[in-house]
């Protein structure tokens, strides 16, 4: 089939998605200028650069509590930093728990029974069970087309591996299963890998 989709794909759930799978999930801690605390899980997320580091996550949703976007997307705009934290298998559970659309008020740490951790280079906190997090201070945060999609831009300021993730001088992503996002309500786990060297020119 093929569809546009200014005019509709005729099916029961919207197939785009899962098209554009898997996805890592940017599991985003964030502090608003009060210190209050937000953690919820973005997949549209992905590293874009090297030298220097630098991630993009996009928020695609608004909150009757918010003037635009979400928590996160506010927490941002008020304090410049976020943390990006990687989600294991093992915290699948708490993940989706702090998907919920609470609050402003609510803390998505204690109310997925997370453990926190201070961050070295900005103010915020991490997962501290997570196998990996970016610590980041914002670049740039650009309006997309539609009411509610925004995308941001963050430098990584530093970052945290799980000394039991290092496995001679690799970060092993096996040794904590990570979680991808597929379409619709599904997701994936990521635990074999094979190498193809490029070819030379």
């Amino acid at each position: 089939m093929f569809y546009r989709p200014e005019t509709g794909h005729g099916l029961p759930h919207n197939p785009f998605n899962a098209i554009v799978s898997p996805r890592p999930i940017g599991w985003i801690s964030t502090r608003d200028a009060a210190g209050a605390e937000n953690l919820a899980p973005y997949s549209f997320f992905n590293a874009i650069a090297y030298e220097p580091p630098q991630v993009m996550f996009a928020s695609t949703d608004s909150k009757p509590d918010r003037p635009r976007g979400k928590d996160t997307l506010a927490n941002i705009e008020e304090t410049g930093v976020f943390c990006i934290n990687i989600v294991s298998y093992a915290l699948r559970d708490a993940m989706n728990t702090s998907s919920g659309r609470y609050g402003r008020e609510v803390d998505e740490f204690a109310l997925a029974g997370l453990e926190r951790a201070p961050c070295q280079t900005i103010a915020c906190s991490r997962v501290a069970t997570a196998p990996a997090a970016l610590e980041c201070r914002l670049v740039k945060i650009v309006d997309l087309l539609g009411v509610a999609n925004a995308m941001v831009i963050g430098e990584v300021t530093g970052i945290y591996m799980d000394d039991a993730c290092l496995n001679e001088g690799r970060f092993d992503i096996t040794r904590f299963t990570p979680l991808a996002r597929m379409g619709y309500q599904d997701y994936a786990t990521i635990d074999t890998v094979f190498a193809m060297p490029r070819p030379t020119s």
